[in-house]
């Protein structure tokens, strides 16, 4: 693949790269680091309508696939001090946004990471995420800003991970990935730190990796405030956190963004009037000051003056040999406020399990209230490119 546009842009100049994971990304994110050009990874696995309108409220200077090079005219001004990187969000709730970051944050979140993990800028990484999310992006990121060697894959193969990656490498992965890593069964403590994002960590799942010799560290963080700025509940340096009324969590540090690019609707509702970060995460914070997440704020289940996090429901019934895939959200019910539906794939057609099943199943770990009460069996779920779950979707189409 000749990529050459990068080698070409200039500071002010927005580039949108359409071009899958591979070792041309490191020299796509040198090349700006040197030229101060700004730059928006655009996501291969989307389909291609939703490339189109993601570049179209993007406005680059250029779009690069790895077929073509195309320049358009008429594009939105773009400061180089406010929006060095581009990111999009994972769109869970509709279509992504545009998150802008300027060259410092991009900075402050590469060294806060390498701190917090008292971690050398030598230490060897290996990026197996694609460039299009923020985990991916900033360990190659790692590599432009910090030095860091970087062994870039196209795909994501636990067993090249468990027994050829670099001796020591640190590696960013979210908790299916690790699940496949575990199924190799082999010594992972030969691997650095996982640091494991994107999604909840079942705890089953990080002590069969710890069982393994692996050194697991969970992150919170969100596109927003680029990538994971919480290291197992404690905040970088210079990183606050608050929680408000109601649990809602707050973040405000170098690393967030300076908001929605060509949305200011979006960003205004984005921050507080004291200019903290909204997370849409409700949690709490221990006396240690370890911040603990229960969930999103709009996926909290309200059931009989009960509150369900779809999360921890979903864990449970992941548990149960006859479920290949689960999603769970409410479901408006007149007598409860809000009855738990879950939505199986079942691991066998022609076999799938009851509800009744699946709702003792649970009683072994969580309370009765929590367990589903209705049982939607489908094929599939829906899903986006980076695998979280699209719950507005699943109960729009039922």
């Amino acid at each position: 693949m000749e990529v050459t546009a990068h080698r070409r842009a200039n500071a002010g100049e927005l580039i949108a790269y359409a071009v899958p994971p591979g070792p041309i990304w490191l020299d796509i994110l040198a090349a700006h680091a040197d030229s101060g050009a700004s730059f928006l990874p655009v996501d291969t696995r989307l389909a291609e309508r939703e490339q189109r309108r993601l570049i179209a409220r993007a406005s680059p200077t250029m779009l690069v696939t790895p077929d073509e090079e195309v320049l358009f005219g008429g594009v939105i001004t773009l400061d180089p001090e406010r929006a060095w990187a581009v990111i999009a969000t994972s769109g869970t709730g509709g279509e992504p946004k545009l998150a802008e970051f300027p060259r410092r944050a991009v900075g402050a979140a590469v060294a806060g990471s390498l701190t917090a993990l008292d971690a050398s800028a030598f230490d060897p990484w290996v990026c197996c995420l694609t460039p299009a999310h923020v985990g991916g992006l900033l360990v190659l990121l790692r590599g432009a800003l910090a030095g860091s060697p970087v062994e870039v894959r196209g795909r994501f193969d636990a067993r090249w991970l468990a027994y050829d990656a670099p001796e020591g490498a640190h590696v960013s992965l979210v908790p299916a990935m690790l699940e496949r890593l575990v199924a190799t069964a082999a010594d992972l403590s030969r691997l650095g730190v996982l640091l494991i994002g994107g999604a909840r960590l079942p705890s089953a799942l990080r002590d069969a990796a710890a069982r393994l010799g692996a050194r697991v560290v969970t992150t919170y963080g969100l596109t927003e405030s680029c990538g994971g700025v919480v290291y197992d509940g404690i905040p970088f340096d210079d990183t606050a956190i608050r929680v408000a009324d109601g649990g809602a969590v707050e973040l405000r540090g170098p690393t967030v963004m300076e908001g929605y690019r060509a949305d200011p609707q979006a960003t205004a509702q984005a921050f507080t009037v004291d200019g903290w970060l909204r997370t849409g995460d409700l949690g709490s914070l221990d006396t240690e000051g370890r911040l603990l997440v229960e969930g999103r704020a709009d996926d909290a289940i309200r059931t009989g003056g009960e509150t369900v996090w779809p999360d921890e429901v979903e864990t449970a019934l992941l548990s149960h040999r006859g479920v290949a895939d689960v999603a769970v959200a409410g479901v408006p019910d007149a007598e409860w406020g809000a009855r738990v539906v879950a939505w199986v794939v079942p691991a066998d057609a022609s076999d799938p399990p009851g509800l009744e099943e699946l709702r003792e199943h649970c009683r072994k770990d969580l309370a009765r209230f929590k367990a589903p009460r209705e049982l939607r069996i489908v094929e599939e779920l829906p899903r986006t490119a980076s695998g979280k779950i699209r719950r507005k979707e699943l109960l729009r189409n039922g």
